[in-house]
């Protein structure tokens, strides 16, 4: 069960960076918006930043679904990886710009992979045993 949820979570997980990137690449204007920045001269090269910056994202999050998907035994890794990465953006973002919204998505959705691969593992640790 637990693996079927962390599936399920990064699945959620990356259709979303995925739809950030996008929005950064295509919709550059729209995207800084979001994030409270006005897109103009200025800031044409921080659009294109973020853009890179959330496509490695989503291709961390994809090859962490991948690991899980295929139950391969270095997938704790990566999960643990992007889900600390998540906290620490949705806390960061929280204490810098004071904005709650990013500290539920991103720290919530962290907590949930760091909790569900700890449960993954615990429970092939649980069936080697017996």
């Amino acid at each position: 069960m637990p693996r079927t949820l962390l599936l399920l979570v990064l699945t959620i997980a990356l259709l979303l960076e995925l739809v950030l990137t996008g929005g950064a690449f295509f919709a550059p204007a729209f995207t800084l918006k979001q994030f409270g920045v006005a897109y103009g001269p200025d800031t044409t090269f921080l659009a294109y930043l973020v853009g890179w910056f959330l496509l490695f994202v989503s291709m961390v999050a994809a090859v962490a679904l991948v690991q899980v998907q295929r139950k391969r035994p270095g997938f704790a890794t990566w999960c643990y990886l992007l889900g600390v990465w998540w906290i620490g953006i949705g806390i960061g973002i929280y204490y810098a710009f004071g904005k709650p919204d990013n500290l539920l998505l991103d720290s919530v959705k962290g907590l949930l992979i760091v909790i569900l691969t700890w449960r993954c593992q615990a429970a092939r640790l649980m069936a080697r045993r017996y």
